[in-house]
């Protein structure tokens, strides 16, 4: 039609399997492009002739280019074969654009386009859709710069991805404290596992949690293939996380049998959350070891100040033991690093330090130590285990 070559829906008998809806009930309210020039309404573009300013090739129609949804289905057809496993889109792309590509590809090839349709809900923003046209959304850097990527990781896939989900800061809040739930188990387990050499003898595990811990494995496994289920997924990872850290609370952590079955344990936990990506370890940077080390230094000026100077020296030669240099100067101290230091050694010194404080009754300093690391980021946790660290964050 004047230059312009349209698919006759009509000819293409499954037209609409992809939504399982009439013709007339996707058309209603649906975006389609009106041409009084069109047979059927919902006839879509091929080939559009070519306009003024805008790029063309020749064809045997004349000088045009492809209609939209010609675009995918050739190069989806040409470099990924006639049949594709899965194809993702927005909710919105169901009709017209999907039910269109599989019309004109499984046409001209006589073979079923796509495997699996997987079409995701809207992240709404005080449940309206969001959209540059109505200026509420969100660039991930900015979020990002707030929660760290596994925090917004969870709280992305705590709903099945078909749902909507509504975005603002206090459900990310809400995600990040539940992750921190599911990250807790795995720092209670590794505080019972921890330099201890454990068998490797399957019939020393307590049966009773096994069995639990594999029905609830069985059914996250059963989740993940439903659809990609991952908000039911993560129901079952914490079930895991329930049934380990009873398990914990009531073992005896000096028995084989306990620490075994806690490490075979916490190696299924963590393999499942790792399928979803949600235990990410934190890299530590330069500027964090830098933060720490300004704690060592004003407490270091502190003690000297307070006369103690057997801590302010102990403090000096620990950091040299760990190849960084103190140096004293008029206008103050300063470090110099001559390797790359372990935050977990730096930060596990200071805890043994703040103990001491604690055990001369020493609370300013004690307190001192546990504010400045608060500061900085770092958590710790008083427990009757004893201290724990976290990045705040997390």
């Amino acid at each position: 039609v004047d230059g312009d070559v349209y698919f006759r829906v009509k000819n293409f008998e499954e037209y609409g399997k992809l939504s399982g809806r009439t013709l007339e009930d996707m058309l209603a309210g649906a975006r389609v492009e009106v041409d009084e020039r069109k047979e059927e309404p919902a006839d879509f573009a091929l080939w559009k002739a070519a306009k003024p300013g805008e790029p063309a090739w020749d064809s045997p129609w004349g000088k045009g280019r492809p209609g939209w949804h010609i675009e995918c289905s050739v190069m989806s057809t040409k470099y990924l074969g006639d049949t594709i496993d899965i194809h993702g889109g927005g909710n919105d792309l169901i009709f017209p654009h999907h039910e269109n590509e599989i019309a004109q590809a499984e046409a001209l090839t006589g073979k079923p386009f796509v495997k699996y349709w997987m079409h995701n809900g809207f992240i709404t923003v005080n449940n309206e859709k969001m959209s540059k046209s109505l200026g509420n959304f969100f660039i991930l850097r900015d979020i990002l710069e707030k929660f760290p990527a596994d925090v917004v990781r969870y709280y992305l896939i705590a709903t099945h991805y078909r749902s909507p989900l509504d975005f603002d800061d206090t459900k990310l809040e809400e995600a990040r404290k539940a992750l921190g739930r599911l990250k807790t188990t795995i720092v209670l387990a590794e505080e019972v596992i921890a330099n201890k050499n454990i068998s490797a003898d399957t019939s020393l595990l307590d049966a009773k949690l096994v069995d639990v811990i594999e029905g609830y494995r069985q059914q996250f496994i059963e989740a993940m293939d439903d659809d990609f289920n991952t908000a039911k997924a993560i129901g079952h990872l914490f079930e895991i996380s329930h049934a380990i850290n009873t398990y914990i609370a009531d073992c005896d952590r000096n028995h084989e049998k306990a620490v075994a079955t806690v490490k075979h344990s916490l190696k299924i936990f963590k393999e499942l959350g790792d399928i979803l990506g949600i235990f990410i370890t934190e890299k530590v940077t330069l500027d964090k070891i830098d933060e720490v080390l300004d704690v060592y230094l004003n407490l270091r000026q502190n003690l000297r100040q307070q006369k103690d100077f057997a801590k302010a020296d102990a403090i000096r030669d620990f950091l040299n033991q760990q190849n960084i240099i103190i140096e004293d100067t008029p206008q103050g101290s300063r470090i110099k690093l001559e390797g790359e230091p372990d935050i977990e050694t730096l930060i596990t010194w200071l805890i043994d330090l703040r103990n001491t404080f604690k055990a001369a009754k020493d609370f300013n300093n004690a307190d001192y130590i546990r504010d400045s690391l608060k500061e900085k980021g770092i958590i710790l946790e008083d427990t009757k285990e004893g201290v724990r660290w976290k990045f705040a964050q997390t």
